[in-house]
């Protein structure tokens, strides 16, 4: 019966050829290369884990203080009791008197004297050898055991086809030259030790990922993956795309820069230069432009909307969420309009009418400038003369949707250049390995003016205070925000609501008119409040994280968080920057709930000592890995599986190189390696 079933549930694991089960790595090892006797055992003591092996004595089922199977076992030295809370019939067979059963797990002291709760079992007979290397532990899914997928991947190391898929093709020379000091084993022979180290195996470097076995898997891994975002890079380059020169008659980038009430920074100007010099080429654009949260993308975007509007194409501005998206539609109506400019707004919450009036006139070309939320990638929706895509936040959308709008917006004449924007910094290990075919500008200066925001961190019980606080500080004529994690109550959290701040802090604050504004609204409801906060008719405005890109109030210098142990590094950095943004000295005052975990006492050390970007995001990374980063948790797609970019950033210059070496002189090599290592998500890369 289990290998009828061992197919199936193998293949819905995505173990269903050699080469995906010698790729199934295991996650930890047990050490079964030694035996003890019973006493030894006992005597090992506690939190060590120790194999020993006897015959069944006794095995009683007992229904006292609840249901539970007691096996008790014996040598010639000692007996030893196993105790099963949750236990089969089969298990009882298994276990009958008699058998001789060898079981490992951690002895600890029973009612009845020394005991092992729920041990690995296996029947074996008295003088069964012992395994010559240590047990591998993989990674499985509900109703696949361990067994199975031992003997599944003992059976795939086995098979001749994987000889010829494991083959070692990287040339000698390539390895040496990049690798000199390395003592690395070749691939096969790497897999096969990964599978099946030997006992005296250094356990340590086995589970922290640093043994040389593990190190030659990576460095394949990272090879593959290098390999492909440079040929994603060489191919984007023989795509043709509209040419965007700067137009020498009067035009929408001059009037727009005439219009603007201020002069771009040194900065701005740095990143337009490399944006402006995209756009003149004929293959597509592909630009991310990292800057802090009010260092003024947004005006680099519009430049770069207005250079592809003069040349008689459209733009479209694409935001996660409507309130970044009507943030940019409001800002550049200001610019664009009396510039004659005709501007369509899409977003999901429009009615069925004003959709179709937005669909006609972006389809017929009368709409010049597209500013919507993810409503501009759906299937009816159909661009005239599309030249720029500009995609905010572009983290916060799936990797699968950002490929959408690349495939959606291309023609059989041309892709239209794209440009991605984003508040959270790209460490430089990620854009390494993820961002290797983007090229990157960074703002990295904030506008003049703008000045430090102070961050302070206190605890919840000193709310009254903080209320105190709060009511001197809008008596000056400034603004505030409150923000708070949750819009109902949660039995398990017992976090402050945003709807029962809202009702304390009203009550509180009788001279001040404080809003609400939160997820659940409709979006009209949403923008009015938005709309009575920017013109200083709310004074104190109690938000969960809707406000937390895209809101432009400069009178808004204070920011209130409530429960800031619940929020990340990145949400806390973007929700401070709503601040800082007008003359006045800004704070942020970060609340937070007692006891706090040692990984929130840090974070909330690490935000209140910088507000640099790039410092935030490091930390971010470490804690949370690359998937959420990138927006690649939203996609299904697994990232790289063996590789941790703190850890083994050094490997990734190595594959930068090996990539660039094999392309230039070993082009015969590198479909083999993309074939062995990406198959199917070669695609997903490039994205």
């Amino acid at each position: 019966m289990t290998t009828k079933q061992a197919p199936s549930t193998l293949q819905k694991m995505g173990l269903d050829t050699p080469m995906a089960l010698a790729l199934h790595l295991p996650s930890r090892y047990e050490d079964e290369t030694e035996l003890l006797t019973i006493e030894e055992a006992i005597h090992l003591g506690r939190f060590n884990s120790a194999q020993t092996q006897g015959v069944v004595i006794r095995n009683q089922v007992l229904f006292r203080p609840r249901r539970q199977m007691i096996v008790t076992i014996e040598d010639e030295t000692e007996t030893l009791n196993l105790r099963f809370l949750n236990f089969y019939p089969s298990q009882q067979k298994q276990m009958a008197v008699g058998v001789n059963i060898r079981v490992r797990g951690e002895v600890r002291e029973g009612f009845q004297g020394p005991e092992m709760v729920h041990p690995t079992v296996r029947v074996v007979a008295p003088d069964t050898p012992l395994p010559a290397s240590l047990t591998p532990v993989y990674p499985a899914s509900v109703g696949v055991s361990q067994t199975i997928i031992r003997k599944a991947v003992s059976q795939a190391l086995r098979d001749p086809s994987l000889q010829d898929s494991l083959a070692e093709f990287l040339p000698k020379d390539l390895m040496a030259e990049l690798l000199p000091s390395h003592d690395w084993p070749n691939l096969q022979a790497a897999i096969t030790y990964l599978h099946q180290p030997p006992a005296d195996a250094n356990t340590q470097a086995l589970l922290e990922r640093t043994h040389p076995a593990w190190r030659r898997v990576q460095f394949e891994e990272l090879l593959a993956q290098q390999i492909s975002l440079k040929r994603a890079h060489a191919i984007r380059r023989e795509r043709h795309a509209p040419s965007f020169p700067r137009a020498k008659k009067q035009s929408f980038e001059e009037g727009l820069l005439k219009v603007l009430p201020f002069k771009l920074t040194n900065s701005q100007d740095r990143v337009w230069s490399e944006i402006s010099n995209d756009l003149s080429q004929s293959f597509p654009m592909n630009r991310l432009l990292q800057g802090d949260v009010g260092s003024g993308k947004t005006v680099v975007a519009a430049l770069a909307a207005a250079r592809a509007m003069d040349h008689g194409y459209q733009a479209a501005i694409m935001a996660p969420t409507e309130i970044l998206a009507e943030q940019h539609y409001l800002k550049m109506k200001e610019w664009f309009e009396p510039l004659g400019v005709r501007i369509a707004w899409l977003s999901g919450s429009l009615k069925a009418k004003e959709k179709r009036l937005a669909q006609e006139v972006i389809e017929n070309g009368q709409a010049q400038l597209i500013i919507g939320t993810h409503a501009l990638i759906q299937e009816n929706v159909s661009f005239a003369k599309l030249g720029l895509a500009v995609i905010d936040e572009q983290h916060r959308f799936g990797v699968r949707q950002r490929l959408e709008i690349q495939q959606r917006v291309g023609s059989e004449l041309f892709y239209c250049h794209q440009l991605m924007m984003s508040a959270t910094p790209i460490p430089r290990t990620l854009a390494m390995t993820y961002y290797a075919d983007l090229d990157v500008s960074v703002i990295d200066e904030l506008p003049p003016g703008r000045k430090p925001i102070a961050t302070k961190v206190v605890k919840a019980s000193r709310r009254d205070e903080v209320i105190g606080g709060l009511q001197s500080w809008l008596s000056k004529g400034l603004q505030a925000y409150w923000v708070c994690p949750l819009i109902e109550e949660s039995e398990v959290l017992q976090l402050q609501t945003a709807v029962e701040s809202f009702e304390q802090l009203t009550q509180a604050l009788p001279d001040f008119k404080v809003g609400l504004v939160h997820g659940r609204l409709k979006a009209e409801e949403k923008a009015a409040v938005m709309a009575a906060f920017k013109a200083n008719e709310i004074q104190l405005l109690v938000a969960t994280t809707v406000i937390e890109v895209g809101v432009d109030v400069p009178n808004a210098a204070l920011m209130v968080i409530e429960h800031a142990e619940r929020f990340g590094y990145a949400q806390i950095h973007q929700l401070r920057g709503r601040v800082g943004r007008g003359s006045a000295d800004s704070v942020c005052i970060l609340m937070y709930a007692e006891p706090l975990s040692m990984a929130a006492k840090e974070r909330l050390q690490t935000l209140r000592e910088t507000s640099d970007g790039f410092v935030i995001a490091e930390r971010d990374l470490s804690l949370r890995g690359p998937g959420e980063l990138l927006g690649a948790k939203q996609s299904g797609d697994a990232m790289l599986r063996f590789v941790d970019l703190q850890r083994d950033a050094w490997l990734i210059e190595l594959a930068q190189q090996a990539a660039e070496r094999l392309l230039a002189e070993h082009a015969d090599l590198v479909e083999r390696h993309l074939e062995r290592w990406l198959g199917s998500r070669a695609e997903f890369l490039k994205a």
